[in-house]
């Protein structure tokens, strides 16, 4: 009989048991060191979310001991699938219980670091972990048809809806929400926010009585859940509202728009009513407003529940949108968005099917040109597209590095690139690949050398090429979708996907997955990637420490990688212990992420001057560069570097 703890395991329980928690003590303390964030200090709430976090740990430690005939480790996991104890109710008790201690600890010491930025990164972590790694893991062990847990979203069936469901749609979707938004209400107003009104709104009444039906989307919003019969209308409604919190949270921290109310003088029961809601809202969280947003979803429910009062609840939602400019709460542009952002929820499968099928036009569109024996391949011009759109960003940003340090900069990352690709996955196959990872250690490098050389400021330099990487590889990855590298693996059935079926592409010639659907990882990649450079450049006007910015990127776009590698499918990607080696390279990614943004640097600032053409020389060179570096190739010769592609 083999031994409960080996050396192994006991070194795997050491390092998240002792190292990964005093790390992260650590990073708070130096964070509270070098970011200025409104701390919040409760000894008795943190206190009672420590001892609940902990109390899941220990639940889950026995459940999987006695059921699993196992411990908590990825490495070492329990030989059988536990579905009694607290796995019975929660599917990552563990996770949920080490996030809980985390706010719990920084809320009982008053740290502002611990609170808004470890705690959310540990618990991207644990969703990156379960998405990028667990769930699969656990289906190719034990099967695709799981037991779900009593606290899970519900099931897209007829099936009748539960306590449970509705008990989980409380505390999976309307609790986050809550907590996310007024998150930016305790933050406030930003230094350098926009007001969102028009000039004639200014002068728009009060109209005191409208509060009824401004208030009345508390009640149906919160009601909502108790109403559906079917699972698959309270699942629509809690997809469509986790989507709204996520989207609209973003759009609060990139959009510093606000909608101060408009006074006025309340002479009614309904107007003092309104004037105390005012007391516990902000206008910092207003753009878009969420009252439209969550109008709509409640009463898309409803029609479903009741088909026939489709014009009465749509009535009402249009309602509750106009109280939101009659009571004086929110600007026309608010809830212009607010309905924007929910005709984009409700269509989204349609436009996801769109988005899905426009890349796979892209990825079957190769074309090449011969010129003797020179051949120039289409989706080289992708590759120039994203330095042409990248690089003037960086000479914003900077306020014109200089042609100078940008051409070193994209020669290094181009150069080491090349190198890093060739040594991981060239063959006589795949004769000239390009490494993301590669491009980043030679960009640093090139950085550097500048640094040293051109006398470059150097933090400026690394948190500017930081914040353009992400668009300028958001549109690379249209050329990986010709090129046909960085492909998914298959979907499941009832999955849409990608198809590739030209014959140049990686997929039909190195994975043999022509016509089969694969999950769009590009496309996930472009989605992520558009979304990380717009928080990082909202960093910039925050006057954070550059250094923070670029250990942001690090971090979040590590973090990314490694969900993302997991839903990929090319067959020359090395694997070491269990895991491909883009998801070491993403952890590596994520703790040289963690250690940066603790170092001291100057603060970012935008200097608006009146930029010329002479920002675009820097990007039209590179980009010519990259055409060439990454489009064209010798296809009779079989010589290291010389072809990209048989």
């Amino acid at each position: 009989m083999r031994p409960l703890l080996s050396t192994g395991k006991i070194l795997y329980s050491i390092l998240f048991v002792v190292l990964l928690p005093l790390s992260l003590i650590l990073w708070a303390k130096s964070l509270d060191n070098v970011v200025a964030i409104p701390a919040i200090k409760a000894a008795l709430p943190g206190l009672a979310l420590l001892i609940a976090g902990a109390a899941m740990i220990v639940a889950g430690i026995a459940a999987l001991y006695r059921h699993g005939n196992g411990l908590p480790m990825n490495a070492y996991p329990p030989k059988k699938y536990v579905t009694n104890g607290i796995y019975r109710f929660l599917s990552h008790p563990m996770y949920v219980g080490a996030c809980l201690i985390s706010i719990g600890v920084s809320i009982t010491q008053g740290s502002a670091a611990g609170l808004w930025l470890i705690s959310p990164a540990l618990m991207l972590g644990c969703a990156a972990l379960v998405l990028g790694y667990e769930n699969e893991d656990l289906k190719r062990r034990f099967g695709e048809n799981l037991n779900k847990s009593l606290i899970s979203l519900p099931t897209e069936s007829s099936d009748r809806v539960t306590m449970w469901n509705r008990l989980s749609v409380y505390l999976l979707v309307l609790l986050p929400w809550f907590v996310v938004y007024e998150s930016f209400v305790f933050f406030g107003v930003p230094a350098d926010a926009i007001n969102a009104y028009l000039p004639f709104e200014q002068g728009l009444p009060i109209y005191e009585w409208t509060e009824a039906i401004y208030a009345s989307s508390y009640l149906l919003v919160l009601v909502a859940p108790l109403v559906a019969l079917k699972q698959y209308q309270l699942r629509e409604f809690a997809v469509s509202g986790l989507v709204a919190t996520a989207a609209i949270a973003i759009l609060f921290f990139v959009v510093p728009v606000t909608a101060p109310p408009r006074p006025f003088d309340p002479t009614t029961a309904l107007g003092q009513l309104l004037q105390w809601e005012r007391t516990l809202d902000s206008p910092a969280a207003a753009f878009p407003s969420f009252h439209v947003v969550w109008a709509f979803i409640a009463a898309a429910l409803y029609v479903r529940v009741a088909p026939k009062l489709r014009l009465l609840w749509y009535g009402w939602a249009i309602a509750v949108a106009a109280s939101c400019i009659t009571t004086g709460m929110h600007a026309v542009i608010d809830v212009v968005a607010g309905l924007i952002i929910f005709l984009i929820i409700r269509k989204r499968k349609a436009l996801w099917l769109l988005l899905l099928r426009s890349a796979e036009w892209v990825a079957n569109s190769w074309q090449e040109w011969r010129v003797g024996p020179l051949r120039l391949i289409n989706h080289g011009f992708y590759a120039g597209a994203g330095m042409f759109a990248g690089l003037p960003i960086i000479e914003i940003l900077t306020d014109e590095a200089g042609i100078s340090v940008l051409l070193v900069v994209t020669l290094c990352s181009l150069i080491v690139g090349d190198l890093f690709a060739q040594w991981i996955e060239g063959s006589s196959r795949l004769l000239r690949p390009f490494g993301y990872y590669g491009a980043i250690l030679g960009g640093v490098i090139g950085i550097g050398i500048s640094a040293l050389t051109m006398d470059a400021p150097f933090w400026k330099i690394m948190a500017a090429i930081a914040t353009a990487t992400p668009f300028i590889q958001a549109i690379g990855r249209l050329r990986c979708l010709v090129q046909g590298c960085c492909h998914g693996r298959k979907t499941p059935p009832g999955t849409p996907g990608i198809c590739y079926v030209h014959e140049k592409s990686r997929v039909t010639r190195i994975a043999d997955l022509s016509g089969q659907p694969l999950y769009p990882t590009p496309v996930f990649s472009i989605i992520f990637n558009l979304v990380l450079g717009t928080v990082l450049i909202r960093l910039w006007y925050l006057s954070v420490p550059l250094s923070f910015i670029t250990g942001m990127y690090f971090l979040l776009s590590g973090l990314g990688r490694f969900v993302e590698e997991s839903y990929r499918g090319e067959p020359q990607t090395p694997r070491f212990a269990g895991l491909p080696m883009y998801q070491w390279l993403a952890i590596t990614s994520i703790i040289v992420g963690a250690l940066i943004t603790c170092l001291n640097s100057p603060a970012s600032s935008i200097v608006i001057s009146d930029w010329n053409w002479r920002i675009f020389v820097p990007g039209l060179v590179a980009g010519l560069i990259a055409i060439i570096a990454m489009g064209v190739d010798f296809p009779n010769s079989n010589r290291r570097f010389a072809r990209l592609s048989s």
